[in-house]
């Protein structure tokens, strides 16, 4: 395997971000949810006008991670405006870290979280925080026991027809 590197997004990559978004969603959340909710899901956070305001609003940023030549997953990050909550000039929102599961497990999570944190300190932020599935399990652990984000609040997140609950877990930079 090679180094696996990150290439920035354009809205030219709209229709491969929607197709990695479809695939990575429904394969990570499809055992825990009714297929009618997914679906309902799926048509409104991924279709093709909503993903190309994401990719022109200047307060956010996406990245493909790329190894051995072939997307395998994607960040995005949110400041200012951008973040789904509220939480000042000074934060980072990492919105999404989406990888395919057949490249979970190699690492690529902390490559995207590192570079996270490096844009973070590079403007000049004091934190970058997150929303993650109470019921994600592997993911609060990565967070938690990896990187040191601790949470802090939670928020409502609306599937189809059911009210889930995301933690909201934050890192501060030194």
């Amino acid at each position: 395997m090679t180094t696996p590197k990150l290439q920035a997004l354009t809205v030219d990559d709209v229709n491969a971000l929607q197709a990695m978004s479809l695939t990575t969603y429904r394969e990570t959340f499809a055992a825990a949810n009714t297929e009618a909710n997914m679906q309902a899901y799926l048509d409104s956070a991924y279709n093709l006008p909503k993903l190309t305001a994401e990719l022109q609003n200047p307060n956010s940023q996406f990245f493909f991670i790329i190894r051995d030549g072939q997307r395998v997953g994607y960040l995005k990050l949110n400041t200012g405006t951008a973040q789904t909550e509220a939480m000042g000039p000074d934060a980072l929102e990492v919105e999404r870290i989406y990888i395919l599961p057949a490249y979970k497990h190699q690492g690529l999570g902390s490559v995207l979280i590192q570079k996270a944190i490096d844009l973070a300190r590079a403007a000049h932020k004091t934190t970058v925080w997150l929303g993650v599935w109470e019921h994600n399990e592997p993911a609060k652990q990565f967070y938690q026991a990896h990187w040191g984000f601790k949470q802090f609040s939670s928020h409502h997140f609306v599937m189809g027809d059911d009210v889930q609950t995301d933690l909201l877990m934050i890192k501060h930079l030194d």
